[in-house]
């Protein structure tokens, strides 16, 4: 059973998190193993299994950074060890500011290092919006405008999972 199933919500890029804060309260509560102390050893055993897919259940989809992945997994798009081709454009901007960073290693310039991290903050924010973008509404559209925007949303993630590599390297940077 999947998570969302398991909180009886729809499959979404943008869970009400009202809702799961909620289903999650109400499920600890129904699950929770000390109300099962006196029953026999079996059921204690499946309470303790469903407190724990609850708990697991409400850290996926309360937070971002792990409900997308795993909407795209449940949706067949991500595979452990999958080898993505990002967009050359975009692995060109990438050596771009890499190269930028390298060279901020050995001449620290204050004025490049902010147009760097202004640039950085830029293109997150296109990728944010771009998901966004796709991800709007995604449930509501017909099933073939699903598999187009399932694509573009999994090209998002992974740029936008290489920009997250950039911005750590630049708050290690910023922070000696």
């Amino acid at each position: 059973m999947n998570y969302f199933e398991w909180f009886s919500i729809p499959i979404s890029f943008s869970p009400d998190q009202s809702v799961v804060k909620r289903k999650f309260y109400e499920l600890s509560k129904k699950y929770h193993p000390d109300f099962y102390i006196n029953q026999p050893a079996e059921m204690q055993e499946e309470m303790l299994e469903n407190a724990t897919l609850t708990n697991k259940a409400y850290q996926t989809l309360s937070k971002p950074e792990l409900f997308l992945p795993y909407v795209l997994s449940l949706k067949g798009l991500l595979q452990e060890w999958e080898q993505v081709q990002l967009p050359p454009d975009f692995l060109l901007e990438m050596m771009e500011i890499n190269e930028t960073l390298m060279e901020l290693e050995f001449d620290t310039d204050t004025q490049k290092l902010a147009a760097l991290e202004t640039e950085v903050a830029q293109l997150e924010a296109a990728i944010t919006n771009e998901f966004e973008q796709y991800a709007l509404n995604f449930e509501s559209l017909p099933e073939e405008n699903q598999a187009a925007n399932l694509e573009k949303i999994k090209d998002a993630y992974f740029r936008q999972k290489y920009v997250l590599r950039i911005r750590d390297s630049l708050n290690r940077f910023a922070s000696r």
